[in-house]
């Protein structure tokens, strides 16, 4: 097993006896179901359901939340958690200075498996205190490749803040939107959105020979455009899609190309395909 080391992530501590009511009427997870063993993932949306920064939401000592998120929305995150404090008797604490986040391929001592996809295929983390978090100089780019071959989106670095719906980030699938707990910011449009299936925009790997594409490459079926790259590596990229048009021209025969090089679909298993009218359910071989 390789040793754990540190990920590059923002750390905040939300406490007080409202803390969790807080969380509940903010995010799009059931902050009731959190439990000391596992984490949950959740999102913070605009009151237009779009997302303004993903997290891993964590119990900590003394009733207290961890909130994880990505470090290039950690200040953008801390100031809009502030604003909706109000009157709730909460501490809202950066605690970036004193812990980390660190994180293996495999189970490591006090570690829980990343809940976005089962069977700790995102590998496992652990908040812990800066001394016992390593550096590991490739420790990125091996994320990286993780999460690129099973197709799963960076939401701080694939699309900017306050761009896509939530179901467009595939919060859904990884987990990370409760469809049966109360009112949060944005549950609206996401409650509009799963009854209607009107999510046709998504997230898809590509697959492709030779290096990736540029990132904000076109995908394209012909002339027309279905989206764009958003991240790459050799032979493989994750592109956001009209993923329905995407489909249609694929079961049509059609080419699709990035930069004029053919591409293929390769949508893993979990992803919930958009809707297309008298089209099969999946992508054949």
């Amino acid at each position: 097993m390789a040793a754990p080391f540190a990920l590059d992530r923002a750390l905040f501590r939300v406490s007080g006896p409202e803390a969790r009511s807080f969380l509940q009427g903010i995010l799009t997870q059931d902050i009731e179901r959190l439990e000391q063993s596992a984490p949950l993932y959740a999102a913070l949306l605009s009151p237009q359901g779009k997302v303004l920064a993903d997290m891993f939401v964590q119990a900590g000592p003394d009733e207290a939340v961890l909130l994880d998120a990505p470090a290039t929305r950690g200040a953008a995150l801390f100031r809009r958690l502030c604003i909706y404090k109000l009157r709730a008797r909460i501490d809202i604490e950066d605690i970036g200075d004193r812990y980390a986040v660190m994180f293996a391929d495999t189970p490591f001592e006090g570690a829980h498996a990343d809940p976005r996809l089962p069977d700790g295929a995102l590998g496992w983390r652990k908040v812990a205190p800066q001394g016992e978090a390593s550096v590991l100089a490739d420790g990125a780019s091996a994320f990286e490749r993780r999460r690129l071959a099973l197709g799963v989106p960076d939401l701080a670095r694939d699309c900017d803040e306050d761009e896509i719906f939530a179901l467009e980030a595939l919060l859904e699938e990884l987990r990370g939107v409760d469809f049966q707990k109360g009112c949060y910011v944005g549950q609206e449009n996401v409650s509009r959105m799963k009854r209607r299936a009107t999510t046709r925009k998504k997230f898809c790997p590509l697959v492709f020979d030779g290096p990736s594409p540029a990132i904000g490459t076109s995908v394209r079926a012909g002339e027309i455009p279905l989206g764009t790259v958003r991240a790459g590596g050799p032979g493989r990229a994750l592109a956001l899609l009209r993923l329905d048009r995407a489909l249609a021209a694929f079961e049509a025969n059609e080419t699709l190309t990035a930069d004029g090089r053919q591409v293929r679909l390769d949508p893993p298993p979990w992803l919930i395909l958009p809707p297309r009218e008298g089209a099969p359910s999946s992508v054949p071989d």
